[in-house]
C-alpha cells in the first residue's frame, strides 16, 4: 500500500485579504469618529498602508482592518503590521502578509513531528511548505490534531490530504 501523505502550508487568500481591505476602507470612509480628519486604508505596492491624523485614529484604522480580516476566516499571524510612525503630520502604518513557512520554522514543525507525532511519520521541507507522510491515515490525523494543539507565531493550513 502507498504512503499517505498531506502538505503543511501557510498561504492567504489574496483576494479575501483584497475584501476585507476594501470592507475596512468603506467602514473608515463612513464612521462618524473618522469624519474630516483624513484617515485612510489603502495598498501601497505590496504592503497596506493606513494613515490618520492620531497616533489612537491609526491603531483604530488597524483594529477595523483586522476585525474584517478575522470575519473572512484570515488569520492574523498571517498579518505583520508596523508600529505608528510619524511623517510630516500624519501617523502611518506599514502592514505586509506573510506567507510561506521560513525553513527555521519548518525545521521547527518537523521536529515537533518526530517527537511527540506517531512513530513511523516522515516530514520532509519543500520549498516553503511541509510534506507528512505516513503508511496508517491515522497517524495523519493524529499529528494534524498534534499540530493544531501548538501556538506556532505563523498561520498553518493542511492541504492536499490523499
Amino acid at each position: 500500500m502507498a504512503d499517505s501523505s498531506f502538505d503543511i502550508v501557510s498561504k492567504v487568500e489574496r483576494q479575501e485579504v483584497d475584501n476585507a481591505l476594501n470592507q475596512a476602507a468603506k467602514e473608515v470612509s463612513q464612521r462618524y469618529d473618522f469624519k474630516g480628519v483624513d484617515a485612510s486604508i489603502a495598498w501601497s505596492g505590496e504592503k497596506i498602508l493606513m494613515q490618520a491624523n492620531s497616533e489612537e485614529r491609526v491603531k483604530a484604522i488597524l483594529d477595523v482592518f483586522q476585525s474584517k480580516l478575522i470575519k473572512r476566516g484570515i488569520s492574523l499571524k498571517a498579518l505583520d503590521a508596523g508600529e505608528p510612525q510619524l511623517s510630516g503630520k500624519e501617523y502611518k502604518i506599514f502592514a505586509s502578509i506573510e506567507e510561506g513557512i521560513s525553513q527555521e520554522n519548518a525545521k521547527k514543525v518537523a521536529k515537533i513531528i518526530r517527537d511527540e507525532g506517531p512513530k513511523g511519520v516522515k516530514a520532509q521541507v519543500q520549498g516553503d511548505e511541509l510534506r507528512v507522510s505516513s503508511k496508517s491515515r491515522d497517524d495523519l490525523q493524529a499529528v494534524i490534531a498534534l499540530l493544531k494543539g501548538q501556538d506556532f507565531d505563523f498561520a498553518l493550513q493542511f492541504v492536499n490530504y490523499r
